[in-house]
């Protein structure tokens, strides 16, 4: 089959179709109940502040969303998901177009993502790292548009962007910290001029609220990112330490897509110009946030989690593509279509496999069943909806809440139950006189 612009774009959709509807149906038929993560955001959605003691709110307002539309059905979140992520692939898709002649090269880019398992294998998991890949890719794109055309409409989407991008996860932060350099440098040589700070004026809008709530709650949230990383209980051998096994992890990770790779350029020759402005640009966005997070774990030996590492990789492919696409022939695919055919079955196929033949998983927990359990007692004792659920983690009182027919606002702690700290209080409108304690 000959490839012209229509076939490539046919192919394009095809793969995102079935990209959306494998990863939707198989944790949908494999899970008998949502992933962690997804109940936290879901826990954190049923009483929407601007914050929580985890993460900034975007996740939580998505699957609120989501709620309000299909309610408690499963599949709504893996589909949720995966929204999230073939809209990243598009953006990198349009992306890639601004910088390959042979559109052919920007599908190329987007199908070299299959190789790392953050863009399948984890995606079934609605989290802030799901929820963060649009918008850091958003930003990109916008930042490369700001910088070609030097318009204001295009620095007002990038600020926008940048806003959604930290509301989802702090984590969005190497990539701010990489743009700045980039937007300092193009400054420095004339190639922009003030005009980009228009984009601070949606960035401030959106993250003010979230700013206030940080203040107002202690910055809890960005004290828990320090947790995570274990920076508090940091000595002098994690400064090694922990880079390292960074470092390692990494590697482990591209070693598909470096396969698949391989294959496009089995000579391994790649042409570099520093002159060259698109490759700069490349090469600040994907090279320069790991550096600032390898940095991080030298300088505080944090323990950088392998998660967070989810949408560092979203412009990998455009890079290695862009630096050999004068050694790539198109007329030898049949190595790198083979390996991305494995990696793309193969991949649902072991996520489906675990998942059924493993039983302790969160994707187990009988959630449904506890609720059912709960609004038997509940109705036993009280004539009215279930409306707070008080106390208990994210994960407990946030499957009750799911499940629960009267869909109960969760909340952490109310003080006059904290005697009861293993305690789940159900509770009707007036949460003093009308609770019921529901053990674990």
């Amino acid at each position: 089959m000959t490839i012209n612009k229509k076939n490539l774009k046919n192919i394009f959709y095809i793969f995102l179709t079935l990209h959306l509807i494998i990863w939707t149906f198989i944790p949908t038929i494999t899970n008998q109940n949502l992933p962690l993560d997804t109940i936290e955001a879901l826990a954190w959605g049923s009483n929407l502040d601007w914050g929580f003691n985890k993460h900034p709110p975007m996740s939580a307002f998505l699957v609120e969303i989501f709620y309000k539309i299909f309610g408690a059905k499963d599949w709504a979140y893996y589909l949720l998901s995966q929204i999230c992520i073939i809209i990243t692939f598009y953006i990198v898709f349009k992306f890639a177009e601004e910088f390959f002649e042979n559109k052919f090269f920007s599908l190329l880019s987007v199908l070299l993502l299959e190789g790392i398992y953050f863009y399948n294998f984890t995606t079934p998991e609605f989290n802030v790292n799901i929820c963060l890949m649009p918008f850091w890719a958003l930003t990109v794109f916008y930042l490369w548009k700001s910088f070609k055309k030097n318009k204001i409409t295009d620095w007002l989407l990038f600020g926008l962007f940048t806003g959604f991008g930290f509301l989802s996860k702090y984590s969005f932060i190497y990539l701010s910290l990489s743009i700045d350099v980039l937007i300092l440098y193009m400054i420095f040589i004339r190639k922009i001029d003030f005009k980009c700070l228009v984009s601070l004026v949606p960035f401030l809008i959106i993250l003010l609220p979230h700013l206030i709530w940080l203040s107002e709650n202690n910055y809890t949230t960005i004290n828990y990112g320090f947790d995570r990383a274990s920076v508090k209980d940091s000595n002098i051998f994690d400064h090694l330490k922990y880079p390292l096994i960074f470092l390692a992890k990494q590697i482990a990770i591209l070693i598909p897509l470096f396969l698949m790779f391989v294959f496009l350029n089995n000579k391994l020759k790649i042409k570099f110009s520093f002159r060259d402005n698109k490759l700069l640009f490349l090469l600040a966005i994907n090279i320069i946030p790991l550096i600032f997070v390898f940095l991080t774990s030298v300088i505080m030996g944090a323990k950088i989690r392998t998660m967070w590492i989810s949408p560092f990789y979203l412009f990998l492919g455009v890079l290695l593509i862009y630096v050999s696409r004068h050694k790539i022939n198109l007329n030898k695919l049949k190595g790198f279509t083979t390996v991305f055919l494995i990696l793309f079955i193969l991949s649902p196929f072991t996520y489906a496999y675990v998942s059924i033949t493993e039983n302790d998983k969160r994707t187990d927990y009988p959630g449904k069943k506890i609720a059912i359990k709960a609004q038997e007692v509940w109705d036993k004792n009280r004539n009215e909806k279930i409306v707070w659920i008080i106390g208990g983690s994210e994960w407990t009182a946030g499957n009750l809440s799911y499940h629960l027919e009267d869909r109960p606002k969760w909340i952490l702690e109310w003080h006059s139950r904290d005697k009861f700290p293993d305690a789940i209080w159900l509770c009707g409108e007036k949460k003093g006189a009308s609770c019921l304690d529901i053990n674990d």
